[in-house]
Parts: C-alpha cells; structure tokens; sequence
C-alpha cells in the first residue's frame, strides 16, 4: 500500500528510482510521482495513473540529477488526482516529502498553520505534514532532520518518509511508524538507496537497514548513516544486514502474469518452507523457534490466531489442524476486530500472529496488545526483517520467496505448511498421535510437493471451465471440515482478480439462507473429496443438482459418484484431509486466473487493493 523509492549518489536517479516504482506496483496505488533535485532546483513530475503514465510526462522533460524521491500513491486523503500525488512541496518550494501511512491528526495541525499564513493546494495529510517541517525548521532555525524529528513528536498515525532539502543536494531525510522503509548502502558511503522494500535496489548493494519504529535516519553522502530515536533522541546503532533477494526472484520468468508464475511456484515454495525442517529419514520434525519454546505450547490453554485477508484463511486451517492433531483450543480472530473489541487474555494462552508482508497493520497492532496483555506471540511470515518478525517474541519464516501479485497464492500454502508442522510436532510430542500416525504423517507431507505439480496440469482443464463461466455475475464456494476455509479463499480469490461476486460457505449452511440464490445460472464450486464427510457433501451436491445449479467439483483421483452428477469435476491427487487444503485450493487459484485474464483484468494489480494493508 503506498510505495517509497529515491536515490543518492553519483548516477542518474531517474531510471533508478522509475525503475524501482515499477518493481512496487505490486503494493497497489492509483497515481505516481517523483522530485528530481539538481543544481538548478527542483523538477517535479506526478500524475494520477500508472508509472507507465508518469513515464511519459517525464520523457519529454529534463530528467537529470542525482537526487530523487518517488512514490507511488494509494489514496487515503483526497481523491486520486496529479494534484493529491506525491511528491509534496513545501510553501516555499525548499522542502520535498514522500509519505506512506496517515497522518490523523492532520486536520487539528492544517487549521493552525493556516492561521499561521500557510495555504494548501492538495486535500492530503502529506501536505499539512511538509509545511509542519518548514514551520519547525523555520521557527527554530534547525537542521532538517531536527526538524523532520521534533515534527514527528507532533503527530499522531502511521509514516514512512522521505524528505528533502533543495539546498542540501547531498542528504536525504527518512523516518518511520509502522509502515516499512529499507535503505540500501553503496560501497564507501558513495551511494544510498531509499524504498519501501530492498526490491527497487537489489541489482545495486546487497547491504541494507531496516529501521525499526520511531526511527529517523539522516543519510548524507560520504559519511556513515545516523540513526536517532525520534522520541528520545537517543543515538542508535545502525543494523546492516546482507539482502538474500536476488533479481531472478522478482521477474516474472516468461509467465504472462505474476500470480501465475507464484501459482507454478508453490511446489518448491512448500518444499523451501519444510526444508530442514521435515526430516521425512529420521521422521522428525524439527523447528528451533518452537523448540525453544515447548513448554509455552505444550502447557498453552488455548491458540489465538490474528490474522487478515488471506491470512485469515491460512489461520483457520490452523484451527482445524491444532484442535484435530493436538487437541489444543483455537479461537481465530481478524485481526482488525480483536485489537479494538478489549479480548480477554489469560496467562498460557499463545498468540500467533500469521501475515505475508510482515507488515499488516491491523496485525502488528494485534501483536502489541497481546504482548502488552502478557501473551506469548509466535510470527509467521514471509519477509525476512519485517515489522512483524522483530515485534513477535518468535516465529517461523515460511521460505516462500517474494509474493508480487496481489492476490496471495503460495503465500497461503506455505502458511499451512508451516502451522501443520507445528501442528504435527504437538501432537506427538502430547501424545495425540503415535509414532506410527505421525511418521505416516510426516512421510505424506513430504510428498505434497510433487502432488501439487501433479494438481497443476489440469491447467487446460481450467481454462475449459473459465471459458464457460467468465460472465457469470456471481458464484458460490462450498466446502466441509478443512477446506471450509479453501472456499472462502476460493470465493475471495475470485472476487479479488475478476470483480465477480462470490461468497464461500460451508457447505451444510447451504440450506439455511444460500440455497436461494441457486439457479440455471448459478456456478457453485464444492470441494468433494473422499476425505472428510464425503457422504455429506454428495447429498449436499445432489440438493443443488436439483435446482438446476452448475456444479464444479473438486475431487479426488478415481471419483465416480460426484462425476455422474457434476457438470465439470476436477480431480486431485489422494492426500491424508489435514492436507488437502494444499491441494484443493490449487484448482481455485487457476480458475480465478483464467477467468480474470478472459475478462480483461489487470491480474496482478486489481483495481482499489494493495499487497501489503499498512494502513487501517
């Protein structure tokens, strides 16, 4: 959501910085911009759209300097127009920001600058925060980056930023609360890179620092960074950490669209995040951030999972995982209610908190008032150094490479791989599952990555299906046990990348409410497999047949009953229930694809989202 690139050093900054936005489309935003600073002033360039429109203003004009910020802008104040993108300029055209985040009390500070002679020429909290730096840095006759910091006392919400001086072609200002800024170093101090992850710099410098909350960084050229605590002013030792990110991982690899590219990458994905971790000879599972922490799950009264979005799904899975393998209570909890509904924590109760990005704002505040309230919190997430997995006591990386398109894919995999390792090692170890149950167990996970390959042909098979339904204005998922959440992460698939509105169920609730909507026209997705109430779901099928609805059904390999019923199956290798979620929702995935290209969706940046929620 949001996204920050800008350049220091001794090359061109355009294509750096141009380039760099375009690597965090992903992030979702509705317009773009970017400051050039030279030696004759400023050229600002910003326009409601794309990069790719941004581009084209900028092509015919000058594009020299050495220093520039951009950024690109999902809207929160104001209307998506060339006037509400960033950058932002200060009142006397000395002082440029990028901001990603909001500011909340924007409103109270704009009515007393105004009073104080200052006009504001956009409808964003960015703009009244610039002019809040000029003010300080006038009235107090300070540095910028005093400035930026007694501001940032002043302010109340979530920022990332960027500022710079005009005047000071050599130095670049960056704060940030709760949103992610990175800053990547070139050799001997020669040149600084600015964004709001590593992928705009990786060809670059491998070494980076991620500042943490309520961190201010003064870069400037030729010397170390300086890192100051923006409430206490207290010095801070600058963490530099080696980027593991390589360029090949962040290109799309001659598939037409990211999402599917991730979808074929979910096979190594889950083979990456059981590596060294599944021991499928000694039938041993072995995970460091749970095994120094066994006790707090053993004796854990309860599991809380926090989650959004996807996440939320992956979380649900969990439930049925800890509570079926380990006998463990689980309650799931969006993470944007449980952080404002006062939830009771008791002493033994673990947290844990599931996110791709590691920045998800709602859950990073989940975590700081379970942690507050005393809670043990165990992180899973994706990104290497993230908010999340500093704030979190533990957790586990789920090893899925970088996650562009917006809709999550091998994100979601890898997250239950992940909670069913934890899942499978409590359980043997409270005695829920013997040796012989969990060694079949541990041998079935290892081969679920092949199976997933084998899942993936029925892409043609797909696209058959697509073609028939990419018209439909609405669709209904249906699945029992595990894959109840496999169909509200099929329903949200869809509704994310195809604008088609669907809803999930589990399948037994059909007859209270949803059974009315069903039709001739009406495609119902139900998930059928012979493990987990197959009886069940058949009479469940069998009750939509007879109003007329289009059945597609997942199935497992040799199915004959749902077959002579369905009016399109898809078949799915046979896998133990608590994993087949990793394969029924690969058919899902495929099917939102294909219907979305077919109806002219941009797959990868659907229209009103962003990858990463960093803001309420």
């Amino acid at each position: 959501m949001c996204g920050i690139v800008g350049y220091l050093g001794f090359r061109k900054a355009y294509p750096i910085v141009i380039n760099g936005l375009q690597r965090l489309e992903y992030r979702g935003y509705d317009s773009a911009g970017l400051v050039l600073v030279g030696e004759n002033g400023i050229n600002l360039y910003k326009t409601k759209g794309k990069v790719s429109d941004l581009k084209k203003i900028a092509k015919s004009n000058n594009t020299d300097g050495n220093l520039a910020i951009g950024h690109t802008r999902w809207a929160t104040h104001g209307v998506p127009n060339d006037v509400n993108s960033h950058p932002h300029v200060s009142n006397s055209g000395n002082l440029v920001i990028v901001h990603n985040g909001i500011i909340e009390n924007y409103d109270t500070i704009k009515k007393e600058l105004q009073k104080r002679g200052y006009t504001f020429s956009s409808d964003t909290d960015t703009e009244v925060l610039i002019n809040l730096i000029e003010e300080i840095k006038i009235k107090n006759n300070c540095k910028l980056g005093n400035a930026v910091q007694l501001a940032l006392t002043n302010v109340v919400g979530a920022y990332a930023i960027a500022v710079v001086d005009i005047a000071k072609p050599d130095e670049i200002i960056v704060a940030r609360l709760g949103s992610p800024i990175a800053i990547g170093i070139g050799e001997n101090n020669n040149e600084f890179f600015v964004a709001s992850d590593a992928s705009p710099f990786i060809e670059y410098t491998k070494d980076a620092i991620y500042l943490d909350d309520e961190e201010l960084a003064i870069i400037k050229l030729g010397r170390d960074i300086r890192i100051r605590r923006i409430q206490d002013d207290s010095s801070v030792e600058p963490n530099i950490q080696e980027l593991k990110l390589n360029l090949e991982q962040i290109e799309k690899g001659g598939y037409e669209h990211f999402m599917l590219k991730e979808i074929h990458e979910q096979p190594n994905a889950i083979l990456d995040t059981y590596r060294g971790r599944l021991l499928a000879d000694k039938s041993m599972i072995k995970m460091g951030s749970v095994d120094n922490n066994i006790g707090k799950f053993l004796n854990a009264n309860r599991i809380i999972i926090v989650a959004c979005g996807t996440s939320w799904h992956a979380g649900l899975v969990a439930e049925y995982l800890f509570e079926d393998l380990a006998r463990i209570p689980v309650e799931v909890e969006y993470a944007s209610e449980f952080r404002y509904r006062n939830p009771i924590i008791n002493k033994g109760d673990v947290v844990i908190a599931i996110s791709q990005s590691g920045e998800t704002a709602d859950t990073l505040a989940a975590i700081k008032l379970a942690k507050s309230l005393g809670a043990f919190v165990f992180g899973v997430c994706n990104v290497v150094g993230s908010s999340i997995a500093r704030e979190t006591d533990t957790g586990a990386y789920t090893h899925a490479g970088p996650e562009i398109g917006v809709a999550s894919t091998k994100a979601f995999t890898t997250q239950i791989t992940v909670l069913a390792l934890i899942a499978l090692k409590l359980g043997n170890l409270k005695g829920e599952l013997s040796n012989t149950v969990y060694n079949n167990y541990i041998q079935e996970m290892s081969l679920i990555p092949s199976k997933v390959q084998e899942t993936l042909k029925i892409n043609d098979k797909i696209v058959e299906i697509a073609t028939i339904y990419k018209d439909a204005p609405n669709c209904l998922y249906l699945g029992r046990g595990y894959n109840f959440p496999v169909a509200l992460e099929g329903a949200l698939k869809l509704k994310e990348i195809s604008y088609i509105h669907a809803e999930g169920y589990p399948a037994a609730e059909m007859k209270h409410g949803p059974i009315a909507l069903i039709d001739e026209s009406m495609p119902v997705v139900i998930i059928a497999t012979k493990k987990g109430h197959y009886d069940k779901v058949v009479s469940n099928i069998q009750e939509i047949k007879s109003r007329n609805g289009k059945i597609i059904a997942i199935v497992t390999k040799g199915d004959t009953i749902v077959k002579e019923i369905a009016d399109h199956v898809i078949e799915i290798p046979e896998t133990v229930e608590p994993f087949t979620p990793l394969l029924t929702t690969i058919p899902m995935q495929l099917l939102s694809y294909h219907i979305a290209v077919m109806r002219g969706c941009n797959v990868d940046q659907p229209r009103n989202l962003a990858k990463s929620v960093t803001v309420e």
